[in-house]
């Protein structure tokens, strides 16, 4: 196969996708190691490349000697085209290699819209798509990212599966290939023995039996050697684990163009819709003074003048005020700022905010979830409509004029006033800006009401509950539609039948496998871009393949049904999900977790069992 040519590059859209040699990344001899290891994130640069778990990771392996970690993103349609025409095989960046040439071939699972893209990436390496139909030269495919919580619709496509954090689990990994590889073992032998490291599943070494309703009978391992339950790896020493203090610059504009600091994993919130809140528990927090000795370095190897401190949930991070204060203090000479991403209203600090302003406004977003009290109840989102008035006043007051409310519509136990209460809600929102006296505020209020449709994911109290139909939510989009009627309010909306896809897969067993490699063969790829996606390709695909869409997202599981991510343990017991879920129907908060235990598993678990679920000032 050919190598990339300036001749291909003059003629596509962004070329910088497609260079490499961007500052910070790593150059190594090929020829001095022994693992040559791709990280593939199947989408476009751009959205690639604000992915923090690719940073890291990148990060981790290439500090390693004996490895040399590579990056490799879905070619946007125009370069496809063009490689395809001139033989030219998928390549990582650094070295412009085939994909091929390399000992493992690994790619990150963010959302499950990106699975044909995956497909797409193999096929244009020249690689089997089927993981059954690969030879012995051929790369290990190795999946991981939170969608890998549920890996059956991948089942014969990935040879393994990485679940939970990836810092230890695929050093541990590389360690047994290398150990292996010098000893002249097979790849079959290989993953035998991998399979037997926590936090890996190799799906061949599995069956699943299914009844004649077509849920699943039985699923165990082909023998006793293997585990019957794969249980997730987690970071025990959070506030030491690497982290880049390198970060990649890139030479083109990417969707998240600022330096990414972590402060902690895992969330003590339970929100019963959000997957990443259980399936990142515990909570673990890095110190302050190793986040402002980690910023100091990033400032200074990239030149970002912006830091976005990460979390799922910011403000709950346990020194907050003293790490912002600390920060802007620091850098307010050199103009650095700070911004903080998706805040919850009830913890919303106004002096947090002022402190940011003084040296870059950054935007303001709250995420409500729910336009009524009932609803936020039932999703335990554990805040008010005072909580966000109060905010939203308080950042008119300081000088805002723009907000941004996120909401989801097609949440179970929903009703239509539900909905209509998030047009109300973004009234009185309005209607707050205008009760700041007229010689305080900024001029030009802006408010973006955005939704996206709920759809249940594997560990959530919800992962039994059905999708709201297509049907329902385009009746709910349009009675907001109607009812939002100041010129001050933007509304966004999702498409239904992206969303009914996602359900399907996020809750598909393996007879989606065969439907994902149809729907690629009739042409489906960068399916999460609404100008690629197209329906009744997917709609032929499950036709054609005897699978019915409507049974992974409109069914309502019974608890005691074997669902097909079941054999996975990330901590939280079932247990405690089927009473979450069963207080939802009846609208019943749970408190945060840091107001005492409430019994998930995360500390019980032999697993896991640490004796405290938390780490960090607050909680010490």
């Amino acid at each position: 196969m050919k190598k990339i040519s300036d001749d291909i590059l003059y003629k596509v859209e962004k070329p910088a996708r497609y260079i490499g040699g961007e500052i910070n990344s790593f150059n190594k001899d090929k020829n001095k190691v022994d693992i040559r290891f791709a990280f593939c994130f199947p989408d476009v640069y751009e959205v690639g490349m604000s992915h923090l778990g690719m940073k890291i990771l990148y990060y981790v392996l290439n500090k390693r000697e004996d490895t040399f970690c590579e990056r490799a993103f879905a070619p946007w349609p125009d370069m496809e085209k063009l490689m395809r025409e001139n033989g030219v095989s998928m390549y990582a960046l650094e070295t412009k290699d085939p994909l091929k040439e390399f000992d493992f071939i690994a790619f990150t699972l963010q959302y499950e819209m990106s699975y044909t893209n995956i497909l797409n990436m193999l096929d244009m390496s020249g690689i089997a798509i089927r993981a059954s139909e690969r030879s012995e030269e051929d790369p290990i495919v190795l999946c991981g990212g939170p969608c890998a919580y549920n890996p059956e619709p991948l089942y014969d496509i990935a040879d393994l599966f990485s679940l939970g954090e990836g810092e230890e689990h695929l050093n541990d990994v590389l360690d047994l290939y290398k150990s292996m590889k010098k000893q002249g073992k097979s790849k079959d032998e290989f993953l035998r023995e991998a399979a037997k490291i926590p936090g890996t599943y190799v799906p061949k070494f599995y069956n699943t039996d299914y009844n004649e309703d077509g849920t699943i009978k039985e699923f165990k391992p082909v023998s006793d050697e293997f585990p019957k339950k794969v249980t997730k790896r987690i970071i025990k020493n959070f506030n030491e684990v690497d982290y880049p203090t390198e970060l990649i610059v890139p030479y083109t504009e990417i969707v998240h163009d600022r330096i990414m600091l972590e402060t902690f994993r895992g969330c003590t919130r339970g929100c019963r819709f959000c997957q990443a809140g259980m399936i990142y528990r515990p909570v673990r927090e890095k110190k302050t003074d190793k986040l402002v000795e980690l910023a100091d370095e990033l400032i200074k190897k990239t030149g970002y003048e912006e830091i976005s401190l990460t979390s799922l949930s910011i403000c709950d991070y346990s020194d907050i005020k003293n790490l912002i204060f600390s920060l802007i203090e620091k850098y307010k000479d050199k103009k650095v700022g700070v911004s903080l991403p998706s805040i919850r209203i009830d913890s919303f600090a106004v002096d947090l905010v002022k402190e940011i302003q003084k040296v870059r406004k950054t935007g303001i977003t709250f995420a409500p979830e729910a336009g009524t009290q009932r609803m936020r109840d039932v999703i335990n989102k554990g805040v008010t409509e005072e909580d966000l008035i109060d905010s939203v006043s308080s950042i008119f007051k300081s000088g805002w004029s723009t907000v941004k409310l996120y909401f989801m519509i097609g949440l179970p136990y929903e009703n239509m006033e539900d909905v209509q209460g998030i047009a109300e809600l973004g009234e009185k929102v309005v209607d707050e800006y205008y009760k700041v006296p007229k010689e305080e505020r900024q001029k030009g209020l802006k408010v973006t009401i955005s939704t996206s449709i709920f759809v249940p994911k594997p560990f959530t109290p919800f992962q039994w509950t059905p999708q709201d139909n297509m049907e329902s939510v385009k009746g709910k989009i349009q009675t907001l539609r109607k009812n939002i009627k100041r010129r001050q309010i933007t509304y966004n909306w999702h498409e239904s039948p992206v969303s009914y896809m996602e359900a399907i897969f996020a809750r598909g067993d393996r007879k989606m496998c065969d439907v994902l490699i149809k729907a690629f063969e009739k042409g489906a790829k960068f399916d999460g871009w609404n100008e690629y996606f197209s329906f009744p390709i997917w709609k032929q695909a499950l036709e054609e393949c005897g699978v019915d869409g409507d049974f992974y997202a409109y069914r309502d599981r019974n608890y005691d049904e074997i669902l097909p991510w079941d054999f996975i343990d990330v901590g939280v017991s079932k247990e405690f999900l089927i009473k979450e879920n069963e207080r939802a129907k009846k609208a019943e908060v749970t408190p945060d977790c840091r107001q005492g235990c409430k019994l998930c598993g995360i500390n019980t678990n032999d697993g896991f069992k640490e004796g405290k679920c938390f780490e960090g000032a607050l909680f010490s």
